[in-house]
């Protein structure tokens, strides 16, 4: 996955609590076997006037102009601003593989339900808690600017502005930061190790050689 360091981005604010994850991409969509091409259908029933189904093209279809995502002051955004209890529902992989291929690289919010919280991470897309004092202030920050748009510097560990007028702390574990600056999912982790998971095949087969024929 992609090495995640400092990123700046446009800002787009999703002023809705406990959005669930069939909300973020809804179970028809999970059909698909591949990791890719859900983008389209991230937040399908909000997004879209009419019922989407697999295989149909999202640009045959009639837009929801009310709908944040589809307002052109947030095109192109990839910080997703939300409320408390982001991702509750069911543990699907695919609602944060469906906000990383929309072009998000960032998600802030006050509280994020646990499985979603951890599943962002082996996408590469960073979940960022804050108060939501703070959250408050960045969405009225939002309103009242268009184009907003901030600074997440994962080394620091810190989201702001450009010109300082705005900044905010906040925590990551250790190990997850080194995954995210490393761009390394649980398969590149393994992969660190390949000459020595080779080494021991090598010398297990040569210990078992019964076993070649049952491979």
């Amino acid at each position: 996955m992609d090495k995640f360091t400092v990123h700046e981005g446009l800002v787009a604010p999703l002023d809705r609590a406990n959005v669930d994850t069939d909300a973020i991409i809804p179970k028809q969509f999970l059909k698909s076997i591949r990791r890719t091409g859900f983008g389209p259908n991230l937040f399908d029933e909000w997004r879209y006037l009419d019922h989407g189904e697999p295989g149909q093209e999202c640009t045959d279809r009639p837009v929801n102009p009310d709908f944040v995502l589809n307002q052109a002051r947030y095109a192109g955004a990839s910080i997703l601003l939300a409320r408390k209890n982001f991702g509750c529902g069911s543990s699907r992989e695919h609602a944060p593989w469906a906000l990383q291929q929309f072009g998000f690289r960032a998600i802030v919010a006050p509280s994020f339900a646990d499985i979603f919280f951890n599943n962002c991470y082996k996408s590469g897309l960073l979940p960022i808690v804050l108060s939501e004092e703070e959250v408050e202030g960045l969405f009225q920050a939002v309103q009242a600017n268009p184009g907003f748009t901030l600074v997440v510097d994962l080394e620091q560990q810190r989201i702001g502005t450009a010109d300082g007028s705005v900044s905010h702390g906040f925590a990551i574990d250790d190990f997850r930061k080194f995954c995210l600056l490393s761009g390394l999912d649980d398969i590149g982790l393994t992969l660190r190790h390949a000459d020595e998971i080779r080494t021991f095949e090598q010398a297990h087969l040569a210990a078992q050689p019964w076993l070649a024929n049952t491979i």
